[in-house]
Protein backbone atom coordinates (compact mmCIF):
# COMPACT_ATOMS: atom_id res chain seq x y z
CA UNK A 1 0.00 0.00 0.00
CA UNK A 2 2.84 2.40 0.78
CA UNK A 3 4.16 2.00 -2.77
CA UNK A 4 0.79 3.22 -4.08
CA UNK A 5 0.87 6.13 -1.64
CA UNK A 6 4.40 6.95 -2.79
CA UNK A 7 3.31 6.89 -6.43
CA UNK A 8 0.42 9.27 -5.69
CA UNK A 9 2.85 11.53 -3.82
CA UNK A 10 4.94 11.57 -7.01
CA UNK A 11 1.87 12.55 -9.03
CA UNK A 12 1.27 15.49 -6.71
CA UNK A 13 4.94 16.42 -7.13
CA UNK A 14 4.33 16.59 -10.87
CA UNK A 15 1.32 18.80 -10.14
CA UNK A 16 3.25 21.32 -8.12
CA UNK A 17 6.26 21.33 -10.42
CA UNK A 18 4.07 22.11 -13.43
CA UNK A 19 1.97 24.43 -11.27
CA UNK A 20 5.03 26.57 -10.58
CA UNK A 21 5.13 27.48 -14.25
CA UNK A 22 1.53 28.70 -14.12
CA UNK A 23 1.93 30.76 -10.92
CA UNK A 24 3.98 33.32 -12.84
CA UNK A 25 6.35 33.77 -9.92
CA UNK A 26 3.54 33.33 -7.38
CA UNK A 27 1.72 36.38 -8.75
CA UNK A 28 -1.39 34.49 -9.89
CA UNK A 29 -3.66 33.58 -6.97
CA UNK A 30 -5.42 30.36 -8.00
CA UNK A 31 -2.44 28.69 -9.64
CA UNK A 32 -0.44 29.55 -6.52
CA UNK A 33 -3.10 28.05 -4.24
CA UNK A 34 -3.21 24.87 -6.31
CA UNK A 35 0.56 24.61 -6.36
CA UNK A 36 0.89 25.06 -2.59
CA UNK A 37 -1.86 22.50 -1.94
CA UNK A 38 -0.12 20.01 -4.25
CA UNK A 39 3.17 20.63 -2.42
CA UNK A 40 1.63 19.95 0.98
CA UNK A 41 -0.22 16.83 -0.18
CA UNK A 42 2.88 15.51 -1.94
CA UNK A 43 5.11 15.91 1.11
CA UNK A 44 2.46 14.52 3.46
CA UNK A 45 2.04 11.40 1.34
CA UNK A 46 5.81 11.01 1.05
CA UNK A 47 6.04 11.12 4.83
CA UNK A 48 3.35 8.47 5.17
CA UNK A 49 5.10 6.21 2.67
CA UNK A 50 8.37 6.60 4.56
CA UNK A 51 6.82 4.97 7.62
CA UNK A 52 7.68 1.58 6.14
CA UNK A 53 9.81 2.26 3.05
CA UNK A 54 13.52 3.05 3.35
CA UNK A 55 14.14 6.79 3.16
CA UNK A 56 16.63 6.57 0.29
CA UNK A 57 14.34 4.41 -1.81
CA UNK A 58 11.22 6.43 -1.09
CA UNK A 59 12.88 9.74 -1.85
CA UNK A 60 14.53 8.48 -5.03
CA UNK A 61 11.26 7.03 -6.34
CA UNK A 62 9.33 10.19 -5.41
CA UNK A 63 11.85 12.38 -7.22
CA UNK A 64 11.99 9.98 -10.18
CA UNK A 65 8.22 9.89 -10.66
CA UNK A 66 8.14 13.67 -10.38
CA UNK A 67 11.02 14.19 -12.78
CA UNK A 68 9.70 11.86 -15.47
CA UNK A 69 6.14 13.14 -15.21
CA UNK A 70 7.20 16.77 -15.19
CA UNK A 71 9.46 16.29 -18.20
CA UNK A 72 6.70 14.52 -20.14
CA UNK A 73 4.13 17.19 -19.29
CA UNK A 74 6.67 19.85 -20.22
CA UNK A 75 6.84 18.26 -23.65
CA UNK A 76 3.07 17.86 -24.00
CA UNK A 77 1.80 21.05 -22.34
CA UNK A 78 4.64 23.51 -22.73
CA UNK A 79 6.11 22.51 -26.06
CA UNK A 80 9.52 21.61 -24.67
CA UNK A 81 11.99 19.84 -26.94
CA UNK A 82 11.68 16.13 -27.51
CA UNK A 83 14.44 14.00 -28.97
CA UNK A 84 15.72 10.45 -28.72
CA UNK A 85 18.37 11.25 -26.11
CA UNK A 86 15.84 12.91 -23.84
CA UNK A 87 13.36 10.04 -24.13
CA UNK A 88 16.14 7.50 -23.55
CA UNK A 89 17.25 9.39 -20.44
CA UNK A 90 13.70 9.41 -19.08
CA UNK A 91 13.47 5.67 -19.77
CA UNK A 92 16.62 5.18 -17.69
CA UNK A 93 14.97 6.99 -14.78
CA UNK A 94 11.90 4.75 -15.14
CA UNK A 95 14.18 1.70 -15.17
CA UNK A 96 15.78 2.96 -11.97
CA UNK A 97 12.38 3.39 -10.32
CA UNK A 98 11.38 -0.14 -11.31
CA UNK A 99 14.72 -1.46 -10.10
CA UNK A 100 14.29 0.19 -6.72
CA UNK A 101 10.80 -1.25 -6.41
CA UNK A 102 12.03 -4.76 -7.23
CA UNK A 103 15.06 -4.51 -4.93
CA UNK A 104 13.23 -3.10 -1.91
CA UNK A 105 11.35 -5.34 0.47
CA UNK A 106 8.07 -3.91 1.78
Amino acid sequence: MNWAILFVAGLFEIGWAIGLKYTDGFTRFWPTVGTVVAMVVSLALLGIAMRTLPVGTAYAVWVGVGAVGTALLGIVLLGEAVNAARIFSLALIVAGIVGLKLATPA
